[in-house]
């Protein structure tokens, strides 16, 4: 929730909540799995429309903490995709200059999933633009783990309670080091963020699609954008004082 270095004219990170992958599936007559398949095919033109956009990081929510409860069958169908996601993707996304970061409580992974990941994020570790990938990610728990390691820095001394502040938590918040989320999109008609970067989101701008995710395509990212720089960011300010400080700059 560090706003110090936001720059309120920039659109530097976005984040989506890909919603509408099973009706997706259902209105095109198919299988759920279909529609996470389709989804997964729908990131590439999405990370190459931000990036012509000049956003230089992009954050996806793939699988929640809730999403473990969805039935088994869809669980290891949705783990399997996330495991040939990160065989395929990585040298790709490295070839073309993203950086791949897996954020999330991995502790519930199977072996084989957390060494893909491990691989994938040594294959694409640097690039001008960075894709982030939120899998069993949930906003409180993110809160609560930053929080949590404050604390055991303050049992072990490392830190004293009243240097505990936002920007320290800011600091062991899983996007730390990334710029400040700037535009969070949710596609298929919801509108709720359901539990996605509850701290980052404090001065982000929220846009929501009736789109289904397997049809939000470079026009509709490029539509989010348009929208975002028709709003006015006063981030607590008044709109006089922003016009006052435009006319001295």
């Amino acid at each position: 929730m560090d706003n110090s270095d936001i720059e309120e004219s920039r659109l530097r990170h976005v984040a989506i909540i890909m919603d509408g992958n099973n009706r997706w599936a259902k209105r095109e007559g198919k299988q759920g799995i279909a529609g996470h398949k389709a989804g997964v095919e729908r990131i590439r033109d999405v990370l190459a429309a931000c990036r012509a956009q000049g956003v230089e990081a992009l954050t996806l929510f793939a699988f929640s903490s809730e999403n473990w409860r969805r039935p088994p069958i869809e669980v290891e169908a949705l783990m399997g995709l996330f495991y040939s996601y990160l065989k395929k993707e990585a040298r790709k996304l490295a070839e073309e200059g993203v950086a791949l970061r897996v954020i999330g409580n991995r502790s519930r992974f199977s072996k084989s999933l957390l060494r893909a990941i491990e691989e994938a994020e040594s294959t694409a570790s640097d690039g001008d633009a960075t894709l982030v990938i939120a899998a069993d990610y949930g906003g409180c728990w993110d809160i609560a783990n930053s929080a949590r390691q404050l604390a055991e820095a303050a049992v072990r001394g490392d830190i004293t309670p009243d240097q505990i502040d936002e920007q320290a938590l800011s600091n062991h918040i899983q996007t730390a080091g990334l710029p400040p989320l700037d535009l969070l999109i949710r596609t298929g008609g919801e509108l709720r963020i359901s539990n996605f970067l509850l701290w980052q989101a404090a001065y982000a701008e929220l846009y929501f699609s009736d789109l289904l995710w397997p049809d939000f395509g470079k026009d509709a990212l490029d539509e989010a954008v348009a929208d975002f720089h028709r709003r006015q960011r006063r981030f607590g300010k008044t709109s006089d004082q922003l016009k006052q400080e435009a006319a001295r700059a």
